[in-house]
């Protein structure tokens, strides 16, 4: 899973990208309803230059259909099918947890829900409510998990307190922006704040939040959204966030070396 620029070669293409958070799999959520829209979507994500795609499918109560029993399973359901359509995308399990199930679940059942199911890290969907997450999201860290907060940008909280964001950062909280906040939505409360924390350092992971190949969430915003983020942070900035961190998120291991922000990045945006 290394970066698939060739050292010495010249070669100025970025490093391919590994997307945290995609509602891949059929029929279990708001993703796609069947099998055939769920081809599509990793058709399109792996032609957008994704490699590697965590199925991330909500665990809330609204979404009664999903159990973290059943995900490796179903994933690896989903990996037969796109080897027999030859489609190029490695799936990795996870889900989009909601706070108030972590909390309550099982020290197994959430093993299940990590990454991987390695049982280190956890992608938890930023609640409608904020209040006291800096200690929900400890009480969580101490169980053993390394903790990924989904995209905080669309939480107006946040908006009103961008400074609770760089105080769960410096709890070593990662935060994930979506892509579409670099996007579709850059010109929206939601794309001013998370432009704001990327200029800030503070975002870890672009991911797609990806639920169809077009239309509604499009998986293939994100690799739009790497482009944006290199105009914001720099292309070094910009890589970390959507092949280096993503990589070390989906593995369980130690984050890589973080690039400055760049300054000239900055200054193409100010212009």
């Amino acid at each position: 899973m290394g970066d698939s620029t060739r050292p010495g070669s010249g070669d100025r293409r970025p490093a391919s990208i590994v997307d945290i958070h995609a509602h891949l799999l059929p029929g279990i959520d708001d993703g796609p309803e069947g099998l055939d829209g769920a081809i599509s979507l990793a058709r399109a994500a792996a032609s957008s230059g994704i490699r590697t795609l965590a199925a991330t499918p909500h665990v809330r109560a609204d979404f009664p259909a999903v159990h973290v029993e059943e995900l490796a399973g179903r994933c690896e359901t989903m990996r037969e099918a796109i080897r027999r359509e030859g489609i190029e995308l490695e799936v990795v399990s996870g889900v989009e947890l909601s706070l108030s199930w972590a909390l309550e679940a099982k020290p197994e059942d959430l093993a299940l829900a990590s990454y991987g199911q390695l049982g280190r890290d956890l992608l938890v969907e930023t609640p409608a409510s904020v209040f006291q997450l800096e200690d929900l999201l400890f009480e969580l860290r101490l169980k053993g998990f390394r903790i990924t907060l989904a995209h905080p940008e669309r939480n107006p909280d946040f908006h009103r307190e961008p400074a609770r964001l760089q105080r769960l950062v410096e709890q070593e909280v990662l935060l994930q922006v979506n892509a579409d906040a670099l996007v579709s939505k850059r010109h929206t409360p939601v794309g001013r704040l998370a432009g704001r924390l990327c200029r800030h350092g503070l975002v870890h992971v672009l991911a797609s939040d990806g639920h169809r190949a077009s239309s509604w969430r499009p998986v293939t915003q994100l690799a739009a959204a790497v482009q944006s983020a290199a105009t914001i942070v720099g292309e070094a900035r910009a890589q970390w966030m959507t092949s280096g961190v993503p990589t070390a998120i989906v593995g369980g291991t130690e984050l890589p070396e973080v690039p400055a922000v760049s300054k000239s990045g900055l200054r193409r945006l100010l212009r």
